[in-house]
């Protein structure tokens, strides 16, 4: 299965696609999963298994995302995260650009500064490429959250 943990219990990569590899994720102890892939919805996939998916289908359009999608990303994850032993995995197609924005948007929003939550994601994950885009989107998406309003860890 494409996943690398960016965190202890935040992981990052490509597509599920099928049983076998929802399988695989189940094995790792992921409680959540974060679809960003418009090509296609694991969510049946995850029942079996007790994983409780929000599919967010983003087109990797290079074009500016909406705070909404973020914010349905974020507040799905960090309540995920406000239960101990919950695990995420934030996943699009290949793990290179949707994803890791989510991930990027996630780690922001729970107070991590944009260069060390990007280095410690492109560390973790070396074939991630943050469009400048996709980034920009985080940022002007963290300009406007409001913790308190969402949750927080």
């Amino acid at each position: 299965m494409d996943m690398t943990w960016v965190t202890d219990r935040i992981a990052v990569g490509g597509g599920i696609w099928n049983e076998l590899k929802m399988i695989e994720v189940a094995k790792t102890g992921v409680t959540h999963v974060i679809n960003m892939q418009i090509e296609f919805d694991d969510r049946h996939l995850g029942i079996p298994h007790g994983i409780n998916i929000l599919w967010n289908p983003t087109d990797d359009d290079f074009q500016f995302k909406p705070p909404e999608l973020l914010q349905r990303g974020v507040d799905f994850a960090l309540e995920a995260l406000d239960h101990p032993n919950t695990k995420i995995f934030i996943h699009c197609a290949a793990g290179v650009h949707r994803a890791p924005m989510m991930t990027l948007a996630v780690l922001r929003a729970m107070g991590w500064e944009r260069k060390e939550a990007m280095k410690l994601i492109q560390k973790r994950r070396p074939v991630v490429d943050f469009a400048d885009v996709y980034v920009r989107s985080v940022e002007e998406f963290i300009a406007g959250y409001t913790p308190e309003l969402a949750g927080t860890e």
